[in-house]
């Protein structure tokens, strides 16, 4: 069972990590912002599973659970915050 958890932990970091890179290599922020926002949620999902695994508890699922809301609900903000700048 400790495999599992050790290879959901690296593929979350693995997506996580990708979309660190994103954010650094676009060139604009409205594609800045897309990267971290889809790796960082489905990273987190998959390190929230391996600590759920690992540590036999469901207290990550709350944990979760806000992260899943409140990621992509800042994204949208972000956005909608850069384009009233931007004027349009």
């Amino acid at each position: 069972m400790s495999e599992l958890a050790d290879l959901l932990a690296l593929a979350g970091a693995l997506f996580a990590f990708a979309g660190s890179v994103g954010l650094v290599r676009m060139k604009s922020f409205f594609e800045r912002v897309h990267p971290p926002t889809m790796g960082g949620t489905l990273g987190m999902g998959l390190i929230v599973v391996a600590s759920m695994i690992h540590f036999g508890s469901l207290h990550e699922l709350l944990i979760g659970f806000v992260m899943a809301v409140t990621t992509p609900i800042g994204y949208v903000l972000l956005v909608a915050a850069a384009r009233r700048r931007r004027g349009r």
